[in-house]
C-alpha cells in the first residue's frame, strides 16, 4: 500500500523521509525522523511503534543494522512489516517481512534507503535510490523528485491518496514536515505544491523560533 525513502543529505545532515500510500493519512504513521539521530519509515501492515523504538536504539549506539535486527525483541509479527532506516553518518538498513502485501522489494545505499508494498513492479525502489543519487539541491526537493520518479515507475498497484514529507535538521523539531492526508488526484503533485510555498520560507520559521527579534516579518494584516 506504500512506498517510501528515507535519506541523509551528505553536505549539510539533514534527514528526511517521504511517503505515499492508496491509505489515508499514511505519513501520520508511517514516517519518524529525529535531529542527529536518523530517519525511518514503518509500513506495511503498520506499527508505529517502530519508528520511535528504532530512534531510541540509534541514539544510544547502535547502528543501524542493529537497530534493525533489534525489532524482533519488540515486535512478534515482523512478517508483516517493511521498515526503512538510514542514521546521521549515512548507514542505511532494511527490514521487509515476507508476509508484505503484493509485489514488494527494497533497495538501499549510502545516505538513503527505498522501499514498497503493493507495487506496480519490483524494479521501482532501485529506480528511486538512483534518483535521489542522480539529484541535486535542498534535501526536501531531492525527497520529492524520487518519489515522482517512483510514481513514474509505476508507483503502487493502484491509485496513492495521502503522502507526507519530513526532514530533521539541527534544531529539535522538524523543519519541514509536510501532509497530504487525502485527495483522490495525486498527493504527490499536491506535497510538491506545498513544497513550492513552504522551501523559501523555512529558514524564516526557524528565525523566528529561535530569535523573534531578529526574524522577518510575517506577511499577515497588521504586521508592521
Amino acid at each position: 500500500m506504500t512506498f517510501s525513502i528515507v535519506a541523509r543529505c551528505e553536505d549539510t545532515g539533514m534527514l528526511g523521509v517521504a511517503i505515499a500510500s492508496s491509505s489515508p493519512a499514511v505519513a501520520a504513521r508511517c514516517s519518524f525522523a529525529k535531529s542527529k539521530t536518523g530517519a525511518v519509515a514503518t509500513q506495511n501492515i503498520t506499527n508505529p511503534a517502530l519508528g520511535p523504538y528504532i530512534l531510541s536504539l540509534i541514539e544510544n549506539g547502535s547502528t543501524a543494522e542493529q537497530a534493525i535486527n533489534a525489532l524482533e525483541q519488540v515486535d512478534e509479527h515482523l512478517q508483516y512489516r517493511q521498515v526503512l532506516l538510514v542514521d546521521s553518518t549515512g548507514n542505511s538498513a532494511i527490514h521487509s517481512g515476507k508476509k508484505a502485501l503484493g509485489i514488494w522489494s527494497d533497495a538501499n545505499n549510502h545516505n538513503v534507503a527505498c522501499g514498497g508494498n503493493l507495487l506496480a513492479n519490483a524494479e521501482i525502489p532501485s529506480t528511486m535510490v538512483s534518483a535521489f543519487n542522480n539529484s541535486s539541491g535542498h534535501l526536501g526537493e531531492r525527497l520529492l523528485q524520487t518519489m515522482e520518479a517512483g510514481l513514474q515507475a509505476g508507483g503502487e498497484a493502484g491509485p496513492v491518496h495521502s503522502a507526507g514529507l519530513k526532514i530533521v535538521d539541527d534544531v529539535s523539531w522538524p523543519i519541514v514536515d509536510l501532509r497530504c492526508d487525502w485527495t483522490e488526484s495525486c498527493p504527490i503533485g499536491q506535497l510538491r505544491n506545498t513544497w513550492k510555498v513552504y522551501q523559501p520560507q523555512i529558514s524564516d520559521y526557524i528565525d523566528r523560533a529561535l530569535n523573534p527579534h531578529k526574524a522577518p516579518g510575517y506577511g499577515v494584516p497588521g504586521d508592521p
